[in-house]
């Protein structure tokens, strides 16, 4: 399929994990890629690869909870290619700990990467989508349970959805639709720092479908979304979970 040939889209934390998944799927497709990461080596590794492989794509370096990182990638992307199409909001830092421990850094950390960078994500849509558009957030299956120790990531990302389903209202007139997906478990190195093999089978157990995701799984939700297939859809939260949020026990 090329349902993204001639479509420009920029992904934050597209080095690795999810992210990653959902940079080669559109490349795949068609899609001209900026992979948007916080290590600016591992955003050109990533390009590299793509391109490799026969795709395209473009690498840029910075923290995106400071609005510039993602202005001025976007802006470069449209300034090189005439129009941005696609946003996927995939960035996220994330620490579990008890409640007691959570340090002003690590709130900082958390909200900063997860939630503002979203809010700032929306701003470029409105600057740069001006011919309509497809915007993703990456919630996770997090925004509808309560997860020990994990207080400040289940509150982003739950305000993920908030901010998802008001910039929908907002951007519907202008042709740019705004959804997101809720992914459950899914092993990329960032989940490794925080879940232990233990906790691996406790979800493994939980999940109706006893397994993890993988970020296939992930990125082809996304790819829906941010595609002609979901030309009505907006304002949507997809749970990509296995059914984790379904099941009592």
């Amino acid at each position: 399929m090329n349902r993204f040939q001639g479509k420009v889209a920029l992904v934050t934390g597209g080095a690795r994990g999810i992210g990653r998944g959902i940079v080669n799927q559109l490349a795949r497709e068609g899609a001209i890629v900026g992979i948007l990461d916080l290590k600016i080596d591992l955003a050109k590794a990533a390009a590299a690869e793509v391109i490799a492989e026969g795709g395209q794509a473009l690498a840029y370096g910075g923290d995106v909870a400071q609005h510039a990182t993602l202005f001025d990638a976007a802006k470069d992307l449209t300034e090189r290619h005439g129009h941005l199409d696609i946003l996927v909001n995939n960035a996220m830092w994330v620490r579990y700990g008890e409640i007691e421990d959570i340090s002003q850094d690590m709130l900082q950390r958390m909200v900063g990467t997860g939630f503002f960078s979203v809010v700032w994500g929306m701003q470029v849509a409105a600057e740069f989508m001006t011919k309509g558009g497809s915007v993703i957030n990456v919630a996770s299956a997090a925004a509808f349970l309560g997860i020990p120790k994990a207080m400040i990531y289940c509150g982003v990302k739950s305000g993920v959805l908030g901010l998802t389903r008001s910039a929908a209202v907002d951007f519907g007139p202008r042709g740019i639709r705004v959804n997101a997906v809720a992914p459950g478990s899914v092993p990329t190195e960032g989940v490794g720092v925080n879940v232990d093999a233990a906790m691996v089978e406790k979800r493994i157990a939980k999940t109706p479908m006893r397994r993890l995701g993988t970020v296939e799984d992930i990125a082809s939700a996304v790819c829906y979304l941010a595609s002609a297939e979901s030309a009505w859809v907006t304002g949507e939260c997809l749970k990509v979970d296995g059914g984790v949020t379904h099941a009592f026990l």
